[in-house]
This record gives C-alpha cells, sequence and structure tokens, in this order.
C-alpha cells in the first residue's frame, strides 16, 4: 500500500468539493420530511470529512463482505449508507408513494441517471413541481453551490456509487421489466405515447395486480443501501494493479543517484561518482546490454578533459572502430538524465537513425527518458513539449536542421541542451553539408547555453572547424585492434610502411592453384584472397559499381569448394526463407545462387528490408562475405578480420583518402580479432597515384553554403528572416561571418566579396516573391529590414527546395481548377519529387504500355498535364516530335510507378513492370512520402489550398507505409515490415496493443521464421511506443487543464493554484 499512497492523495483531492445532500440522491419524499435538524446537518458534514481524511492504513485481502463490514451496515456513524436507509425507510412509508415507489425508484435510477450520464437518483416523475423545487432549494441550504445539476457530475463521484447505478440498470434489464423494454423500444414517441406513471393513473389500477407487482419486487428487489454497500464492497475487494515494491525501489534508488550526480556534476571537485557523474544503473546496463565493463584510456582521458566538465563545445577524432560514439553516449546520458535537457544527435542516413534508436531504446525504458525518430517522413515539428521526462532526438541532418528551426520558432531552443554530430567531416558535402552547417550555426548563434561536440574519423583542416564552432580539439590514434594494410601488384603482396623509401615493402607471394579458366575468370585472385578468411572469419569487398558487386558474388560462388554449402546450412535456407516472404515468394536470382555458399551482395539496389536482414545474417556469421560499394563504409557498422578493396576507384572516379580511411577502417572487429587485414588490389599503372593516396594527408572539408545556392545561403537567409534571428542586411552579413563559409571566406571568395553575395542572395528572394523589402535609402542600405512573403514563410515551413518553390505553387494552383480525385494519380503527381524527376530517364515502351492501360478519369489527368498518348506513342517510336516539357513527361513517368506501387503494395512486380531496381523503386516511394510531407506544410501556410491538406495527410501515410490500411498500425513499431506485419494481423496481432502485451515465446511459436531476440524486441517496442503515446496524450490534457497564466481578472494566488 506504500506504492498506492499517492494515488489515493490524489483520489482525496479531487473529491474536495462538497457532496449535495442525501435528499438531492434520492427520489423525493414530501416536504414535510425534509427539514432534518441542525445537528443532523452538522453530523452529515462531519461524516463527509471524515471520509474525505479517512485513513490509508493497509488493507487486508478479505472476501467475505461480512467479515469486512462486521457486522455493520456502515464505515462510520452516520455514514452515507445509514442517511440512505434511512431516507428511503420514510420514503417508502408515505401513503402516496407506497405503491409507485418500487419502480420509480427503479426507473428514476436506471432511465434518467444513466440516460443524461449523471451520478445522482433523478427525480420521478410522480414528484410534484412543488417537491421538486424544495428539494432544489434544500440541496442550495446543505452547503456551498456546486455545480448545475446539468454540469458534469462524474468528477465528485467515487467509481463505486457508478458501479452502482450499472448493476441497477443490469438488474432491471435482467429481470424482464417489460414496461422498461417499452420504453426503449418507443423513445423516439412524444411523451404523451410513453407509459406513464402520475398520481392520478394509480387509483385506478387494478388491486389484484398492485399486490402481485409489489410482491414479486420485494421477491427480487435489494434495498439502495444492500445495492451500495455490495458495490462498495466490490470496489474494495478487486484486484488492484501489483506495484513491484523492488521495482519501486530501485527507481528510488535510481533517483537519487542522479540526484548526487547533479550536484558532483555542479561541484568543483574531481570525483565524478560511480560512472563519470551518472548512476551506476548506466554502467550495469552498458555491461549487459553491450557488454562494455571497461573503458579505453583514451575515452577515460575524453571524458575526464576540464574543457568537457565546463561544458565547452569539443571535436574529437580517432580511427574507425575507434569506440568515438560511446563517448558521446555517455556525454547525451549525462545532459538528460543530470542536467534535465533535451539531446539532439545527427546521424548521416537513415538506416544509421533506425540502428542507433534500437540500440538507445533499451536506455530509454531503463532509465526513463524517450527516444524519438527524424527520418524519412516520421518526426513532428515542433516537438512534444515533455513537463517530467526528457526526450534524445536521433535525427538525420535535413530532419535536424528543421527541428532546430521549430524549436528556435517556439522559443524553445534553451531546452536543448547538447547536440551531437557524427561524420562531422560531412559538412564540407555538397548540399546536405550546407544543411549541416546551417544548423550548427543557427544553434550557436541562438543558444549560448547549447553545447556541440562532433566526431570524425577522417578531419584535417580540424582548425577551422574549431573557429567556427569554438571548440576545443581531441585527437587519437588509438585502434583496439591492429591494422594492417596490405597492396596487391599482380601475384605479389606488399605491406604499407611509411618508413620504407617508396612507402611499402614487400610481404609475400600469392600461393594457390589457378586452373586456366579460373585465371581467365578472376585475374584479381579473389577467390585466393577470400578463401584465406572465409567461412571461419568474416570479409568485405569493396566494388566499384553496384553490377560489379552481383558480378564478383557470383564469380566467387562458381569457384568457392562444394564444402561451403555445409557451413551453418539450416540457417542460411532460413535466410532464403526470409527473402522470399520480404518479396512475396520472389527471391533474388543472384542472392537465390550466392546465399547458401554464404555469400552475398550489398548495394542500393536492394531494398531496405532486403539489406537489414542480410546485415543481421552477416553480424552473426551466418554469411561470412560481402560484396559491397563505398556506401556500407559509411552506414551501418559492419567490421571484417579482412577488407578488400576490388579497385582504386568508387565508380569512375579515383578513390579519396577519407573514402580509403573509411572503408579499410571496417577491419578488425573488436573483441573478436587480434588483428585487422585491408588489401588494396591495383594495377601496374596506378602504382603511383595509390602511394600517394595511402601516404597522403586527408582532404580538407569546405563549406558549401554559397556553392549550393538555393538550398545553401538563400535558404539560410529565407529561414533567418521567417524565425526574426535577423531581419536587416547587416545582421544577415554579419551571421554569414559566424558560419564556416564566414571562417574560410579568404580560401572560397575569389571574385566577389561576402557582402556582394549577400546582396544578391536577398535581390534574388525578393524577385521570386519569397520576401519583401522595406523602401530605404542608399546611406540606410545596411539598415534596410526585409520581411517574408506568405510564399516564402511556406516555402520555409515546407522546407521546400528554392529552385522548385514557385514551380510547386504554380502546378498547385494549377490543379484547384481540375483536380481530379477519381484516383490518386492527380495528387501522385503533384507529391512526385522534383529532383528525382530531373534525373530520371523513361524506358519509353513501359511508358507507353502503361499510358495505353490508364482509365478515363487517369487519362484526363494527363492530358491536364499537357502529355497525349500520340506524344509518348512517337517517343517509343523513336520518331522526331515537337519539344514538350522534359520535367513534366518524366515527373509523370515517376508518378506511374509511385500509382502502381500505391494500387500493388508489391515492390517486386511494380519493379519488373517498370524494369527499375527494386531499390530504386524504393527510394523513389521513400523519397515521395518525404516531399509530400514538406507539400502538406507548404500547404497549410496558404489559406488558398485548404483542399489539399486533408488529402495529403491520407497520401502522405499511404506513402510512407505503402500497406494495407489495417497494417500501418502495426508497423509503426520499430523491427516490423510488411510481410512480419503481415504475419503478425494473420495470427491475430491488429493493434499495437495487442503486441505490447504478447508474450514473446507465444509469438515465436505463432509466427514462422520469427527468433526470441527479434520477439522480444517487437514487444518492447510496442510497450515503449504506447507508453510514448499515453505520456504524450496525458502531458497534452494537464496543459489543456491548466490555468492560463494571462487569464484576465486571476490574481497571484489563482495564478498560484494553478
Amino acid at each position: 500500500m506504500e506504492d498506492g499512497g499517492p494515488h489515493i492523495r490524489r483520489r482525496v483531492s479531487v473529491r474536495k468539493r462538497n457532496r449535495g445532500s442525501i435528499e438531492s440522491l434520492c427520489v423525493a419524499p414530501a416536504p414535510a420530511e425534509l427539514q432534518p435538524s441542525e445537528d443532523l446537518e452538522d453530523e452529515g458534514a462531519a461524516g463527509r470529512r471524515r471520509r474525505k481524511t479517512g485513513s490509508q492504513e493497509p488493507a487486508q485481502e478479505n472476501d467475505s463482505e461480512e467479515d469486512m463490514f462486521n457486522g455493520y451496515d456502515s464505515f462510520t456513524e452516520n455514514s452515507f449508507l445509514a442517511q440512505v436507509e434511512d431516507l428511503e425507510q420514510k420514503y417508502t412509508q408515505l401513503p402516496e408513494h407506497r405503491e409507485l415507489v418500487t419502480d420509480s425508484a427503479t426507473k428514476g435510477l436506471c432511465s434518467e441517471s444513466m440516460e443524461n450520464k449523471l451520478p445522482v437518483f433523478a427525480v420521478s416523475s410522480s414528484a410534484d413541481p412543488e417537491t421538486n423545487q424544495h428539494i432544489k432549494n434544500q440541496s442550495a441550504a446543505d452547503g456551498p453551490a456546486g455545480p448545475e445539476p446539468d454540469s458534469d457530475l462524474l468528477f465528485d463521484v467515487p467509481s463505486s456509487q457508478i458501479l452502482y447505478f450499472e448493476r441497477i440498470q443490469n438488474s432491471s434489464n435482467d429481470l424482464g421489466d417489460q414496461s422498461a423494454k417499452e420504453r426503449d423500444g418507443n423513445s423516439h414517441k412524444s411523451l404523451n405515447e410513453e407509459p406513464a406513471f402520475s398520481h392520478q393513473e394509480l387509483p385506478q389500477t387494478n388491486d389484484d395486480l398492485s399486490e402481485a407487482r409489489a410482491s414479486s419486487e420485494t421477491s427480487r428487489r435489494k434495498s439502495i443501501a444492500d445495492h451500495l454497500k455490495s458495490a462498495m464492497a466490490g470496489n474494495a475487494t478487486a484486484q488492484t494493479p501489483v506495484f513491484s515494491r523492488s521495482k519501486h525501489l530501485k527507481e528510488t534508488l535510481l533517483s537519487e543517484e542522479i540526484s548526487v550526480a547533479r550536484k558532483a556534476m555542479e561541484s568543483p571537485s574531481d570525483d565524478l561518482g560511480p560512472f563519470y557523474s551518472l548512476p551506476s544503473k548506466v554502467r550495469d546496463l552498458y555491461a549487459q546490454l553491450k557488454g562494455i565493463k571497461k573503458l579505453y584510456d583514451w575515452q577515460h582521458t575524453c571524458l575526464t578533459l576540464s574543457s568537457v566538465q565546463k561544458r565547452k563545445n569539443l571535436i574529437y577524432s580517432l580511427p574507425t572502430s575507434g569506440g568515438k560514439t560511446l563517448v558521446a553516449e555517455i556525454l547525451m546520458l549525462q545532459e538528460l538524465l543530470c542536467r534535465q535537457k533535451d539531446v539532439l544527435m545527427i546521424l548521416p542516413y537513415v538506416a544509421i537513425v533506425q540502428e542507433k534508436i534500437a540500440s538507445l531504446s533499451s536506455f530509454g525504458v531503463e532509465l526513463g527518458f524517450f527516444v524519438e525518430e527524424y527520418a524519412g517522413s516520421k518526426g513532428k515539428f515542433p516537438p512534444t513539449k515533455r513537463r517530467e521526462k526528457r526526450s534524445l532526438y536521433i535525427a538525420t541532418i535535413e530532419k535536424g536542421h528543421s527541428l532546430v528551426n521549430a524549436l528556435i520558432e517556439t522559443g524553445r531552443i534553451s531546452s536543448l541542451g547538447l547536440v551531437v554530430i557524427d561524420e562531422l567531416h560531412m559538412i564540407g558535402e555538397g548540399s546536405r553539408g550546407a544543411i549541416l552547417e546551417m544548423t550548427l550555426a543557427k544553434v550557436l548563434y541562438t543558444s549560448k547555453t547549447t553545447q556541440i561536440i562532433g566526431m570524425s574519423a577522417t578531419l584535417n583542416n580540424v582548425q577551422d572547424l574549431q573557429e567556427f564552432l569554438k571548440a576545443e580539439y581531441y585527437t587519437s590514434q588509438f585502434r583496439p585492434v591492429e591494422l594492417k594494410e596490405y597492396l596487391k601488384v599482380n601475384d605479389t603482396i606488399y605491406e604499407v610502411d611509411s618508413r620504407a623509401e617508396n612507402g611499402m615493402t614487400f610481404s609475400r607471394l600469392l600461393n594457390y592453384k589457378y586452373s586456366d579458366a579460373l585465371k581467365k575468370m578472376d585475374p584479381d585472385h579473389l577467390v585466393a584472397l577470400v578463401t584465406e578468411v572465409i567461412p571461419n572469419y568474416s570479409c568485405l569487398v569493396f566494388c566499384p559499381s553496384k553490377k560489379n558487386c552481383e558480378n564478383v558474388a557470383e564469380m566467387l560462388c562458381k569457384f568457392l569448394s562444394k564444402d561451403f554449402l555445409n557451413h551453418r546450412e539450416k540457417e542460411k535456407s532460413e535466410v532464403i526463407k526470409n527473402l522470399r516472404d520480404m518479396g512475396n515468394g520472389k527471391v533474388c536470382p543472384v542472392l537465390k545462387r550466392t546465399v547458401p555458399f554464404g555469400v552475398a551482395y550489398h548495394h542500393s539496389g536492394l531494398t531496405s528490408d532486403e539489406r537489414k536482414l542480410l546485415e543481421e545474417a552477416y553480424s552473426t556469421g551466418v554469411l561470412c562475405l560481402l560484396t559491397c560499394t563505398s556506401t556500407l563504409a559509411a552506414g551501418v557498422n559492419l567490421p571484417a578480420r579482412r577488407v578488400i578493396l576490388r579497385a582504386p576507384y568508387v565508380a569512375r572516379e579515383f578513390l579519396r583518402r577519407n573514402q580509403y580511411k573509411q572503408m579499410i577502417g571496417r577491419a578488425g572487429r573488436a573483441g573478436i580479432d587480434t588483428v585487422g587485414e585491408s588489401i588494396l588490389l591495383l594495377q601496374e599503372k596506378d602504382k603511383q597515384q595509390v602511394l600517394e593516396l595511402i601516404n597522403g594527408p586527408l582532404e580538407n572539408c569546405y563549406s558549401h553554403l554559397v556553392e549550393e545556392l538555393t538550398r545553401g545561403i538563400q535558404t539560410l537567409f529565407l529561414s533567418l528572416i521567417s524565425l526574426k534571428i535577423a531581419t536587416s542586411l547587416g545582421d544577415l552579413y554579419q551571421f554569414m561571418n559566424s558560419t564556416f563559409f564566414g571562417v574560410q571566406q579568404k580560401i572560397l571568395l575569389k571574385e566577389k566579396s561576402l557582402w556582394e553575395i549577400t546582396v544578391e542572395s536577398l535581390s534574388y528572394l525578393t524577385e521570386k516573391g519569397l520576401l519583401r523589402r522595406d523602401s530605404c535609402g542608399a546611406s540606410e542600405e545596411a539598415q534596410c529590414c526585409f520581411h517574408i512573403t506568405k510564399l516564402g514563410h511556406a516555402s520555409f515551413k515546407g522546407a521546400i527546395d528554392l529552385a522548385y518553390c514557385d514551380i510547386l505553387y504554380r502546378d498547385l494552383k494549377k490543379g484547384l481548377e481540375g483536380l481530379v480525385l477519381e484516383s490518386l494519380l492527380h495528387l501522385v503527381y503533384l507529391t512526385t519529387p522534383y529532383d528525382l524527376a530531373a534525373q530520371s530517364e523513361p524506358d519509353w515502351m513501359v511508358y507507353f504500355r502503361q499510358f495505353s492501360q490508364l482509365s478515363p478519369a487517369e487519362q484526363n489527368v494527363a492530358a491536364l498535364l499537357g502529355v497525349s498518348e500520340s506524344f509518348i506513342g512517337k517517343k517509343a517510336s523513336g520518331q522526331a516530335i515537337r519539344k514538350v516539357d522534359k520535367n513534366i513527361v518524366n515527373r509523370l513517368y515517376l508518378s506511374f510507378v509511385l500509382y502502381s506501387l500505391l494500387k500493388e503494395t508489391n515492390v517486386w512486380s511494380v519493379s519488373e513492370k517498370f524494369n527499375m531496381p527494386r531499390g530504386h523503386v524504393q527510394s523513389l516511394l521513400t523519397g515521395a512520402a518525404s516531399f509530400s510531407s514538406s507539400v502538406l506544410h507548404f500547404c497549410e501556410e496558404l489559406e488558398e489550398f485548404w483542399v489539399y491538406r486533408a488529402l495529403l495527410v491520407e497520401l502522405t501515410k499511404k506513402l510512407t507505409y505503402c500497406v494495407k490500411a489495417e497494417l500501418i498500425p502495426l508497423m509503426e513499431v520499430t523491427g516490423v515490415l510488411e510481410g512480419r506485419a503481415k504475419q503478425l494481423y494473420g495470427a491475430g496481432y491488429k493493434s499495437i496493443m495487442h503486441l505490447a502485451n504478447a508474450n514473446p515465446d507465444v509469438l515465436v511459436r505463432t509466427i514462422e521464421h520469427l527468433s526470441r531476440r527479434q520477439a522480444k524486441q517487437i514487444v518492447s517496442s510496442a510497450k515503449m511506443l504506447l507508453h510514448e503515446k499515453a505520456q504524450t496524450l496525458q502531458e497534452e490534457a494537464e496543459e489543456l487543464l491548466r490555468w492560463p497564466a494571462d487569464l484576465p481578472g486571476l490574481g497571484a494566488s489563482n495564478t498560484e493554484k494553478a
């Protein structure tokens, strides 16, 4: 009962309003009987006070009502039960009510009270107006004025009374009261048509009928006091939630440790507590969940730096696999638990975001904070404001920028205590680097309390980044597993040695017997290199292109020994089955041939489901070799004993040192291997260039803020003016000086000055109708202010590329003139990304075939866009035709792909129909879902596009999940993809609540190809999702019920009370 204490206090607190008099709760007696003495009134009030301040002594289990009440009819003298019984007896003794009471009481209680949802006994229809008026007056005299009779009184009624009303209703129904049935059946009729019970009708009733009816009612009817006693007894003996005392003690201990840690962080002492200013439970969780029992020396040194203790900004750099992420996680936990601030972690790719969420969700559940995903079309803007728990936002670069904008706009940027950026070197990579730079510049400019931590394995010009972020720098060359680099030229393998004259020394000759056929098929001796490590160890082979990945995988399997088929044969057959389930019965023919040998390819042509399955199989050792593209090096963490670079090229471009370092960094698995090896295969012609590559410095990273105009500086200015961070020309110029570009402007600016670039960008935005400039003279140019237009604000809120914002507005405006809603094709076209359309090249024969199969309504959409069937036919036949807008034609083609996908929800069939790689089809779907969300936010800011709002909400959901509607709730759970959702739905798990309350053992037995680990993850993810939704609703409700701080007429006392 100690755990239940707070609940009891809460129940008492909500019942502080005075209960109305007992008379107002019962069927009205005669006026003569309704005059209680002052003593009775005082005793009643005392009884009410005793009920409100009842003792909270531990309750004992007791199944007997007699034992519970111990022979008494009440818990206290003059109790509610006793008063009810007295009034009932007085009422039944009245001559005019003696015959009426049995039916009238039931009718008044069950019919009127329950129908009106009021927890009071309704006055019988037999009571005259004077009696009713007297009851009202008496209620008012009995105590302070309460709510009006029509108001919601459930607030003041205990659950036992509500239960009593329900039992009365059920009793009346079960006992077959025919008159009640007639009333129910004729409730739509007028009052004159209903059977009425009045004083005038009673004398005409047959005496025998009255006696029989009274006898029947007496035999089956309990007194009101008995009903209440039974209901209260049932309420008291009802099973209550059992709270684990040990769990309560653990939570209390954790709370105390966090409090101690917080004080330790604030004190100047060097004592960091049990685990780097964190509770000992964090240390235990790392040992339990990740197997980390001790930190590396460099990690300890980094965490104890004075700059870290003083919360200064920090950049740190180590080789891949050095353990950089653990330091960031500990700093994030300090911010969440001890400083009670929110944290934003920015990662480069969606797959890494999802991997990190899966990794940290268990910490959130155990330590009491939320882990929220901001990737693709997921994420709420502005984020939910938590009053009790903190949030860890894990976001991609684009979503992280939108999140920071939302926090600045709502004045909540100070709630963000820490921003962590993984792969900080990406600040120098194209438009995504420009977006990352904008995000960090805004945080630095608007919040002086937010700490920034950046980490990377490949940084060179750190001084520029230090100046931009005002950060300290820490670096180490530590690697938990030694890495040996090799170069292979023909049959000879050289070891990379910086001390040698030419940068390498001879190591060994390949000793592998090659047949003539093998030499022809494998001139680079890949079979020899991989068979030295597989199947007992793992191997990654990086290839220049996606097609080369598949070819190499097939070639290796042709020449591998048949003994490889026997290695973990059963698990590999399970992988094939799972791939078939994901493809709705179809499996990639290449994977079907290679997986039995423990080999697979990995590139963007796979669906995300397939990639995830293959990565898991590789991590567990079922697959021992992956042929992959360079994107794997920057993606999820998949280490290997040996890494082989098929050629020093990525596509047709020569390898950069940053890319080389990331690839070879995958060699060596901490805790598994004692050494890691990398082998770069090269031709004699590339030897000198490769030596420069491996011995040269890392490339510098440079700002792309000005180079990427529409997604860089112009987008930055638009957001700064919209957020009112800087609105004048002088302020904007000053902000630009504080950016990464401002730090590097002497290097990057050759022809124009930063002032000139600033003026030009603002002029462009003004001409495009996104900004409006105040009129000012030439002498006041620096103080001249800019204001954002409606179109500019909509573009900012939707995060629309400014190169396309006016085209989008025009397309949406034109769509209003003849929006075709007979199918989704027109809406899908409007949400097809412009940038993807510009990069695509249609298959004209497929285009013509699909066009000819359109319905009349769908053909009408094409006609509205100006694309005719004859035009597509001529293009398919190779004829020269008049020029048509290529972007519209290409965009409509991609709309056909998306439209087919929404109708069939099968990536495989759509991939075959349009002759497109299934991974590209899925990427198109992901891009369309994200762009649809952006268009929705764009339309929300423009009143003229109100019609699109509801339509785009549903379309965005369809594009995000692309499954049947009933599967969408299941796919909200982490780890549940389309194939798994279908299995769960078929087994009866149709909602998040079902999954949250499922037994993992039952799931394993019910669902095919589901491991126990996966089942536990699904159940725990569903529980966390439910908890997060419930917490959000609870906080929203509390926010609604709070007193407004600016309520007119409220004094200081009322504000404090609220």
